[in-house]
This record gives C-alpha cells, sequence and structure tokens, in this order.
C-alpha cells in the first residue's frame, strides 16, 4: 500500500466525499478544494505535504484543464501528478485535451472504486520513481563536480573542504570529511551551509577492510558537528591501501538511497584524490631534503672574494626543480657552477645529483669548463639520454681575477662595474643532452669591485610576462650592489621574486672581487 496525501478538487459536495471515502479507505490522506483558485493557493509554495492532485474537470472558477496546466507549468506549485475525473466531459476530444495539458490520467465517470485506486497507486509508483531517478541524476553531477574539485585543491586541506562542501551540496544537509596527514595527523573538514571549515579532530577506530563500507552510527560518535534531531549518521569509510587509514565521508542518514551508491562513490573519490595527494607530499618531501642536502652549507673562504649565496625553492605545493649550484677551490682556482634539469619532481632532483657529481668529477681532473661541460654531456648522453639540463660553469684566479667561463643553454650572467652599470655576458653554448659543437670557451678579466651574478630561471621567468622583461628587471635592480653581497641577493629575491609569483626553484650566486 502506498501512503501519500492527496488533494481533491471538485464543487460537487456529493462526488468529493465519494472520492474522499475511497481514497481514504486506501490508506491515503485526503485534503479537499471546491474551486480550482482554493487549490491552487493551497498547493502555493510547493511545499505541502500534497503528492497527487485529483481534479474534477468542470468547476464554477475556471476549467481543471487549466488549473492542471498552472501545476504543470508553474514550479511554484512543486512536481505533481494530477488525475482528472469528469462526468460531463468524456468524449475523446476532452481526454486528448486533458492529456496534451499535463494530466497523468483521465477517469471518465461513473469511475469504480478500484479504479480510482489502482490510478492512484499507478501514478504515485511512476512519479516517485522518476524524483528518485532525478535525485540520483542531480546527485551524480554534483558528485562530478566535487570530484573535478577534490582533484583540483591544491592542498590537502583545501581538498577536504571541497569534499566536505561538496557532501554538503549533494546531500543537503551537515556533512563531515575526515582523513589523516601524511605526518599522521588526523583532520576533519566541517561543512554545515557556509565554506566548510578544518580542524584536528579523530575518528574512533574501526577495523576497515581495504574497500569502501557504510555503516550508521549514532550522532554523537560525530560531536564535530550539530546533527538534526532525531537525525543518525551515515559514515562511509573509503580504505585504498593497507598501509593507509580509511577516509570517512559523514552524512545524514536520512538523506540515503537504498545501497548508499553516491556516498560510496563519493568517499571512494575522496580516498583517492587525499592519496594522490599523500603521495605528492611525501614525493615533495624526499625531493627537497635530497635538493637540501646537496647545497653547500659553507661557502669556501678565498682571499680577494666576497661570495653570496641564496637558494629559494619553490612553494610548498609546487613540485622540485632540479636547481643546483657549486663553489669550491680546486689547484688555486675557484670552482663556480650553476645549473638546472629540466623537469619538476623526485626524479629531477636525482638528475641534479648525478649532474653534479659529474660536473665535480671532471673539474677535479682539471679539465677546462668548457671541456668538463663536453664530458658532462657525455655523460648524460650515456647514462642520462632522456634527460637535458642547463649549466654555467667558471673558474677564477682570485689573484689576478681571470675567469674562463663556458655555458650550456644557461642564463647570461650579469656582470655589474662600478663606474660602468650592470650587463649581461653573452656565453653561448647547447644544452646538456644534446650532441651538437660547443664554442670556445669566454674569458675574461673580473675588475677589482666588479660583481659577477648567476640565477636560475625561477629569479627572472613568470608565466604572464616575456622573459625578456625579467632579464631587464634583473638588470634594473643590479644597478647598484651593497657593500654587502649578502643583502644584495636578499634584494634581488625580494623584488624579483614575491611569494604569490614564485613557481620555481631559485639559486643565486654572487661573487665580487675586492677592491686593491
Amino acid at each position: 500500500m502506498i501512503e501519500a496525501t492527496v488533494l481533491v478538487v471538485d464543487d460537487s459536495a456529493t462526488k468529493r466525499y465519494l472520492l474522499v471515502s475511497w481514497l481514504s479507505r486506501a490508506g491515503f490522506t485526503v485534503v479537499e478544494a471546491e474551486t480550482g483558485t482554493a487549490a491552487l493557493e493551497m498547493l502555493a509554495g510547493g511545499d505541502t505535504g500534497i503528492e497527487l492532485v485529483v481534479l474534477d474537470v468542470k468547476l464554477p472558477d475556471m476549467s481543471g484543464f487549466e488549473v492542471c496546466e498552472r501545476i504543470k507549468t508553474d514550479p511554484g506549485y512543486g512536481v505533481l501528478p494530477v488525475i482528472h475525473v469528469s462526468a460531463h466531459a468524456v468524449d475523446v476530444v476532452d481526454r486528448t485535451q486533458g492529456l496534451n495539458r499535463g494530466a497523468d490520467a483521465y477517469l471518465v465517470e461513473p469511475i469504480e472504486p478500484d479504479e480510482l485506486i489502482a490510478t492512484s497507486q499507478a501514478v504515485l509508483r511512476y512519479y516517485r520513481a522518476r524524483q528518485r531517478a532525478e535525485s540520483l541524476a542531480a546527485r551524480m553531477v554534483r558528485l562530478a563536480e566535487t570530484t573535478l574539485a577534490i582533484n583540483s585543491a591544491p592542498t590537502l586541506a583545501a581538498l577536504l573542504q571541497a569534499a566536505a562542501d561538496g557532501a554538503h551540496g549533494i546531500f543537503g544537509g551537515p556533512a563531515v570529511v575526515v582523513t589523516e596527514t601524511a605526518e599522521g595527523d588526523s583532520l576533519a573538514a566541517v561543512a554545515t551551509g557556509g565554506p566548510a571549515s578544518v580542524r584536528p579532530w579523530t575518528v574512533e577506530y574501526h577495523e576497515t577492510a581495504v574497500g569502501s563500507t557504510v555503516r550508521t552510527e549514532a550522532p554523537e560518535d560525530w560531536n564535530v558537528v550539530d546533527w538534526p534531531a532525531g537525525e543518525s549518521v551515515a559514515v562511509a569509510a573509503a580504505r585504498l591501501r593497507d598501509d593507509r587509514t580509511p577516509v570517512y565521508v559523514a552524512v545524514p542518514a536520512s538523506s540515503q538511497s537504498a545501497g548508499f551508491p553516491v556516498l560510496r562513490q563519493l568517499s571512494q573519490a575522496v580516498a583517492a584524490a587525499v592519496e594522490a595527494q599523500r603521495s605528492f607530499d611525501e614525493e615533495h618531501r624526499i625531493a627537497v631534503t635530497l635538493q637540501r642536502s646537496l647545497l653547500q652549507s659553507r661557502l669556501p673562504d678565498v682571499p680577494g672574494l666576497e661570495l653570496a649565496v641564496r637558494y629559494e625553492p619553490a612553494g610548498a605545493q609546487t613540485e622540485v626543480g632540479g636547481d643546483f649550484y657549486e663553489l669550491t677551490m680546486l689547484d688555486g682556482r675557484l670552482l663556480v657552477a650553476i645549473g638546472d634539469v629540466a623537469g619538476h619532481s623526485l626524479h629531477a632532483a636525482t638528475v641534479m645529483a648525478e649532474v653534479r657529481h659529474a660536473v665535480r668529477a671532471y673539474a677535479v681532473e682539471g679539465h677546462p669548463p668548457g671541456a668538463v661541460l663536453e664530458l658532462v654531456n657525455r655523460f648524460m648522453r650515456t647514462v642520462l639520454p632522456a634527460e637535458s639540463a642547463t649549466l654555467c660553469l667558471l673558474t677564477l684566479e682570485p689573484d689576478t681575477g681571470r675567469i674562463r667561463l663556458a655555458s650550456a643553454g644557461h642564463l647570461p650572467p650579469l656582470l655589474h662595474v662600478a663606474g660602468e652599470g650592470a650587463h649581461f655576458l653573452a656565453p653561448r653554448g647547447p644544452l646538456l643532452g644534446i650532441n651538437a659543437p660547443r664554442p670556445v670557451d669566454l674569458e675574461f678579466v673580473l675588475p677589482p669591485g666588479g660583481t659577477l651574478v648567476l640565477y636560475t630561471d625561477g629569479l627572472i621567468e613568470r608565466r604572464d610576462a616575456d622573459i625578456d622583461v625579467g632579464l631587464a628587471a634583473l638588470a634594473e635592480c643590479s644597478a647598484r650592489v651593497e657593500p654587502s653581497l649578502d643583502a644584495f641577493c636578499q634584494r634581488l629575491l625580494g623584488t624579483l621574486a614575491t611569494a604569490e609569483d614564485q613557481a620555481d626553484d631559485i639559486a643565486v650566486v654572487a661573487l665580487r672581487r675586492t677592491a686593491v
């Protein structure tokens, strides 16, 4: 038996009494109206609890056809099925007009009680099935939008916020999403209508197998949010690996359909996105650790030279690049190298380590910069054939200031000479990893008081500007060099590389020959 509230609209008290009696005996709750105007007033607002209208065609103020048409075309009345009943409009033209103007069924008097009840139940079954299908379709659309949002989130906290906001939009009630960070801290995102908030909160432990399960729990077990009175909580737990804790999505149990299909899919989508974010965070942390372990903790103390370096990793949610630098004394000469391996990942950081070690090894053998680049290029094409890198390498004699410099596709060094200003040098040379002839080394003398600046692309490249703009900004910023090279390097970073714009690692090496 189907339970529902039915509105009977008929101006005949006798016929209305019969219709109400039959429907009431069948288990329906029945309300009445004598005119079309009264019926529309009762239905106004859409949230009346009425699920079916049994409507006479001949009414004193307007035709039943007009009433039906207004119910069907005005969203303010909700989505309601209408059954026409008539003792007068009984021919084919009338029945056709009624159905064409929106009626779901048309009964001609005399009406048998069983026929009325069966027709009402059939119409209600259809509409409820349609509503379930439409609700599921709408939820699936919101699920797709939520899945896109959580997979686009730059941080784990933003991911949880997007998931909680999405769950609130899908199920129309409070939503809680809980997971652990890579460090083992438990976070909960809570959505109650406004933007979701993220806070520390721990779920009581339950043994959860790999996969997705849904259970019903008491609201006091999820007291991170105020649940509606009398509501229980449907909790989906999704776990992708044995060595990971589950991801939980909690919503009002009354919002769920049989089998929890959308809640299950949402929890699995959140778990997959969390796993990807965790893996990225772990890789990023490993790469940063590797990268920093290769950076020099102490610069050589070279009489006659002042040295300064700055290394600024990209933001925590940007993949690690392959920037590196090297300053070391070899046989009375200062070896300076700065480079950038193509790519942004843990793999790029490991390639950077191999290239840096190769540069040091060949330089120790006494080769000049150009020869070192040729040997490193041969090494990369043999051992790392799919990789490429840029590198600027020089040797400097502290006593004389004589520099011998070679470049493999790296950005041009900048030379500042007191009284002459700053200008870029123009060493040439193909990238490492490419089989192409290399030009002779560039040789010049760094005058006393002169400053040479080497850098990686993170200092001057921006997604929304041409590289020449960044180079011009660097030249302008370097027109003045502070007495302290550390202060000069810090000003370069503060002026050219703001935190909002920085999407790549930055390495800067500055060296100055002290005045005689």
